[in-house]
């Protein structure tokens, strides 16, 4: 029978009225369920063969009471075993939290589980009242001085129970004044520009810079600090910090009590310790001058330089301090650089973990720190740039590992994060100018673990239809020298958009080698063969076909200017007036007959051509990133012509070039240009215009329509029709009564119908044979009868490109990650020139800098899963006659 020797509930503690003194021959835990029995034997001070007593039996329960497990811990004897019956604290079945918005529920959760207050877990009151404490803590710590935060418990069949974080957040409290006391020298906007704390202003309304907490004013402080020493200011000191809140706790009050000091000059530069490298070489990186104010920028700076010089010599352990030596007497410091290079460090090995798919040789060819060279930071980090760079990575890592038993070996070990390389990508999309945009394009940027790229694509538009495939070896020699190849079909029809009537269809391939120059620069040239047929439409400019022209099955025909002339003195019209009809002498029309003809390039050189091209390009790119980049510069010179006995023969240049220059930390200004220009060589006059420049729209000049800047195609022309010789009015092929009727009996035509109907069927013109009128020999051209047939002007581009933009990066409201957007206040300048107008064309001109046209305006870029999405609305600044306005642009899929 059990004897019950002690019990310990949440109130008492008692002990039996006799005393206890027995060896244990066996301990039994009764009462057990969800808790282990580990924990509870682990916390017993008592083992089986102990002789314990009263004492023994009162430690026994404050320890498992103290595991927190139990609400309920009572002792027993039975015979000579310890029995210990155990009430366990209920298990937590749900976590509920209601209230919470400017702390995420996420974020709280992970708080309780770190502190044993989980789902399933044995339910610590303590602990849980400890929690809400935090919590409420860290609300503080975001200014909501009036958050509270409550803990509800509520018991649930089988010794379960569901806790309910309640959350009132309260207001943030916002700092009402922020006062500097002791300021003489710089004034307080001065010193708040730096501050990331603010007073509260009712404009700022969407701003947390005036919501105060420890960690901001902390870091404020040392900005303040800095503000001084980075002036020389070395005697500057923080008397004191006050922050005050308002009893309503929804304002706060904070005080700096400064002295500023003296400003210090520098007397004198020392370096101490071990340079290693020649002290001229180190003392050329060193920022500070003597008679100059001190920095503390400039010095720290300084030792950051020369660590990094000690770096790159093998010395990664260097250590660099700047010690300044103040003389109050005279203000003047003494400023001594102590260098400890240590031992100069050897790579043994360069280890590469997490490529699961890239081979080891597609990362260790961008190694730029060989193992058994000493190490190098720079070159490390040189590595690791180009292994991000390839795009097969997420994340890249490098740790230097030192080796053991040695103080100048190191192993050097990259880890990678795999991501996908390759991709299948369909898509549609809507432009403003191309219509409904199809594509389905496969790539893969990593060919099974080698690094080589292989890529096809069909892309389709409302002008254009492309097929291409490529591949290219970015590591063809082992020096870095890239081979590749690609082929291509495809069409366009410009007439659908602003531009030349004409259609192109064409077809080739490429083969292209690389070769790196420096980190930054690239050098590659290829040669490749295009075939390109060449279809004007309907109403082609002069510039493209010959205008004017008379068409295949012509039945125009003439008479001379003598037989006409002389008819029209004798005066034959009838009693109203209006011209008997007449039978003249008249002959067919040949082409040669007619005047002012313009020569079209398809006529001159026909509509099929096969040639071959060279090209060459030299890039320099330090952009911090290839999509929407915001920090570095990039250049590309290219050069592309036809191989000497091709059936084309031209030459073109381009030059594109964009450089980022931060004006602060949310300000950034980028400039672009595009400078282009080609020509005609050996039996070709000019560029041929399917291979011109053309400007205006995205990635050119916004505000005006695509590709619709600068010079015009000339509107064909063709000759007025003369009513002379006899006109078969009924056609039924004999003359007959002058009774204007139509074709089928019905009425009578007035005199306009009547040019409108017959002008253009039974053609004639008339031949000069008179010099004192025209040309002996060809037909006579009036103007006043018609003349030139009016077209819209249609670009035609043009052989000398420019433009220019200027943009200032926006921050982005209410968004924190902008990797893949971009909000853009610009100004774009530009033009297409010809250096050989035509002499009625339109809108062309020689390169004059008068007549770029320029725009200002707003533009969005978002790099959206389903495409890249791009808008614009600008404003005309200046514009020439002929150019097409359009305030709303935008871009919808991916562009191609």
């Amino acid at each position: 029978m059990k004897q019950i020797l002690v019990v310990l509930t949440l109130l008492t503690l008692s002990v039996s009225s006799y005393a206890v003194n027995f060896t244990v021959t066996d301990i039994r835990l009764e009462g057990l369920q969800r808790v282990s029995a580990s924990p509870v034997f682990a916390a017993m001070p008592v083992r089986v063969g102990d002789s314990i007593d009263s004492e023994d039996v009162r430690e026994v329960i404050r320890s498992i009471f103290a595991t927190g497990y139990f609400t309920n811990v009572q002792v027993a004897r039975d015979g000579n075993d310890l029995v210990v019956i155990l009430q366990e604290r209920p298990a937590i079945k749900s976590i509920e939290f209601d209230g919470n918005k400017a702390i995420k529920t996420e974020q709280l959760e992970e708080v309780m589980t770190e502190n044993g207050i989980a789902e399933g877990e044995i339910l610590q009151r303590h602990m849980l009242q400890q929690i809400t404490r935090e919590l409420e803590r860290q609300y503080i710590g975001q200014s909501r001085y009036s958050a509270n935060v409550e803990a509800v418990v509520e018991d649930l069949a089988n010794n379960m129970v569901a806790i309910k974080v309640e959350v009132d957040e309260g207001k943030a409290a916002s700092i009402l004044h922020f006062n500097i006391v002791g300021n003489e020298i710089f004034s307080d906007e001065e010193l708040f520009n730096a501050f990331e704390l603010r007073e509260s202003v009712w404009w700022k309304f969407f701003s947390k810079a005036d919501q105060y907490s420890r960690e901001k004013l902390s870091g404020d402080i040392e900005k303040l600090e800095s503000f001084y020493l980075d002036r020389g200011y070395l005697d500057f000191k923080v008397l004191s910090s006050q922050v005050s809140v308002s009893p309503d706790k929804e304002s706060v009050y904070i005080t700096l009590n400064i002295k500023e000091g003296g400003v210090y000059t520098v007397k004198d530069l020392d370096i101490a310790g071990d340079p290693i490298l020649p002290e001229e070489r180190v003392r050329r990186l060193i920022l500070l001058r003597k008679g100059e104010t001190f920095s503390q920028i400039l010095m720290t700076d300084t030792a950051e330089y020369i660590k990094t010089l000690l770096g790159n010599a093998g010395y990664t352990n260097a250590t660099v301090e700047g010690i300044p030596e103040k003389n109050p007497e005279d203000n003047t410091v003494v400023v001594n650089f102590l260098i400890d290079p240590g031992k100069r460090v050897y790579v043994r090995r360069v280890e590469f973990r997490g490529n699961t798919k890239s081979s080891d040789e597609v990362l260790r060819r961008e190694m730029r720190q060989h193992e058994g060279a000493s190490a190098s930071n720079a070159r490390i980090e040189q590595s690791k740039v180009r292994l991000e760079r390839l795009g097969f990575f997420k994340e890249v890592t490098v740790e230097n590992k030192d080796v053991p038993g040695t103080d100048d070996l190191i192993d050097v070990e990259f880890t990678v994060e795999e991501q996908p390389s390759g991709q299948i990508q369909a898509s549609i999309g809507y432009a403003q100018y191309t219509g409904l945009n199809l594509a389905l394009n496969i790539q893969e940027n990593n060919w099974l673990g080698t690094g080589k790229q292989v890529n096809f694509g069909i892309n389709k538009n409302t002008y254009q239809t492309i097929y291409n495939f490529g591949y290219n070896d970015p590591y063809f020699t082992p020096d870095g020298v890239s081979r590749g190849f690609s082929a291509f079909y495809r069409t366009r029809d410009y007439s659908r958009l602003r531009v030349a009537e004409y259609a192109t269809d064409s077809f080739g391939g490429n083969l292209n080698f690389g070769y790196p120059i420096s980190e930054i620069e690239r050098i590659g040239f290829g040669v490749g063969i295009d075939h390109q047929s060449v279809t004007a439409g309907s109403r082609a400019a002069a510039e493209i076909l010959t205008s004017p022209v008379l068409r295949s099955g012509s039945d125009a025909s003439y008479i001379t200017q003598t037989d006409y002339s002389q008819y029209i003195a004798s005066g034959l019209l009838d009693e109203n007036g209006i011209p008997v009809e007449y039978l003249l002498d008249s002959r067919p029309v040949e082409q040669d007959m007619l005047l002012d003809v313009d020569e079209g390039f398809i006529n001159k050189y026909g509509d099929q051509f096969l040639s071959g091209t060279v090209n060459f390009n030299w890039t320099r790119m330090t952009l911090n990133r290839g999509v929407l980049a915001t920090r570095g510069s990039s250049q590309r010179f290219s050069v592309e012509a036809t191989i000497p006995g091709s059936d084309l023969q031209y030459y073109k240049f381009n030059y594109e070039a964009q450089a980022f220059v931060p004006l602060s930390r949310f300000f950034t200004l980028r400039f672009k240009t595009t400078l282009g220009y080609g020509d005609g060589y050996g039996k070709m006059e000019h560029l041929p215009f399917f291979e011109n420049f053309y400007a205006g729209g995205f990635g050119s000049v916004r505000g005006f329509e695509r590709s619709t800047l600068g010079p015009k195609g000339t509107p064909p022309r063709g000759y007025s029709t003369t009513h002379s010789g006899w006109i078969d009015l009924n056609r039924n092929g004999q003359k007959d009564d002058p009774t204007y009727v139509d074709t089928n009996g019905n009425g009578i035509y007035d005199e306009d119908e009547f040019f409108n109907e017959y002008v253009g069927y039974n053609s004639t013109y008339i031949l000069c044979d008179n010099a004192t009128y025209c040309e002996p020999g060809k037909l006579m051209y009036s103007s006043t009868s018609g003349g030139f047939i009016n077209t819209r002007e249609n670009a035609i581009g043009g052989n000398v490109l420019t433009e220019f933009t200027t943009e200032l990066l926006l921050p982005i409201p209410f968004i924190e990650d902008t990797r893949s957007m971009q909000l853009v206040a610009f100004v774009d300048a530009g033009n297409v020139f010809s250096t050989d107008c035509g002499s009625e064309q339109i809108g062309c001109s020689n390169v004059d800098f008068e007549k770029l046209s320029s725009s200002a305006g707003i533009g969005f870029t978002w790099i959206s899963g389903f495409g890249p999405m791009t808008f614009s609305v600008a404003k005309a600044l200046h514009e020439n006659e002929f150019d097409s306005r359009e305030v709303f642009q935008f871009s919808f899929g991916s562009g191609f």
